[in-house]
């Protein structure tokens, strides 16, 4: 089982390179070392082994919605286990996991109560599960046609809220489209969508007080903060990630401050 341990640990550091990874990264790692996820070694063991094996099963599902499996479908499946750094043993765990996923006989819904029992008073990791499911399914397949409806019943069924998952969409989107350096760009319609944006990033909403957009901003920021984010437990690997968040979240402040006229 020392695979499994290495895959959650691969999970969290490839995680670390997206919108929400750093905060969702910490939380997992805090809730590891604090409160070994409540139980016994062999517990989390059986956690990590289930998340795995639940991640390319239902990614499997998913790829296949619409009746084939796409070679772009294959490909993000491909990016999720080269960005996770797998071993050999690994790669061919997972793609076991995903063909069996792509089976006719694959039951679905008794994968997700498997999992959320298994992530039960976990929501950090039902998160993580359903960032890396709109990450592949976004690559593969951009949500069309049965996917995006799939994926809201995914999420439903781990209790996230069409609200929560659209959010986590947006974010993954965002950071697709590079945020960052958005400042330089000079149209009118293209300064407006980067303001929209800048709401998101901030998960502030546009009609928001003044006081509530600097409520939200170093919320954002505290959460993210190299320096915090150290002192919880993130690896010095992932330092640079914190960083680029930090810097992303200090931009979107500027902007939506810029066009408040906020002092």
């Amino acid at each position: 089982m020392k695979w499994v341990g290495k895959a959650v640990g691969g999970l969290l550091g490839w995680l670390a390179a997206g919108p929400l990874g750093a905060a969702l990264g910490v939380l997992l790692g805090h809730q590891l070392d604090t409160q070994g996820f409540g139980g016994a070694a062999g517990d989390l063991a059986g956690i990590g082994e289930r998340f795995f094996r639940s991640t390319f099963h239902v990614m499997g599902y998913v790829a296949k919605a619409d009746g084939r499996v796409s070679a772009q479908e294959i490909a993000a499946a491909r990016a999720v286990m080269a960005e996770l750094h797998l071993t050999g043993d690994q790669i061919q765990q997972a793609i076991a996991c995903f063909t069996a996923g792509k089976e006719s006989d694959f039951e679905l819904a008794a994968e997700l109560a498997a999992l959320a029992q298994a992530c039960r008073g976990r929501p950090d990791l039902t998160r993580v599960f359903l960032e890396i499911q709109m990450r592949a399914a976004i690559a593969g397949n951009d949500l069309q046609g049965p996917v995006r409806p799939l994926m809201s019943r995914v999420a439903a069924a781990l209790g996230v809220s069409p609200f929560e998952l659209a959010h986590i969409e947006t974010v993954l989107r965002i950071q697709a489209g590079d945020f960052r350096g958005a400042r330089a760009r000079t149209s009118h319609g293209t300064r407006t969508a980067d303001l929209a944006q800048a709401y998101e990033v901030l998960d502030a909403a546009p009609e928001a007080s003044d006081n509530d957009i600097v409520k939200a901003y170093r919320r954002q920021l505290s959460r993210h903060h190299p320096d915090k984010l150290k002192a919880r437990g993130l690896p010095e690997s992932m330092m640079a990630h914190a960083k680029q968040r930090t810097q992303q979240i200090i931009e979107a402040y500027d902007l939506i401050r810029e066009r408040r006229g906020m002092s």
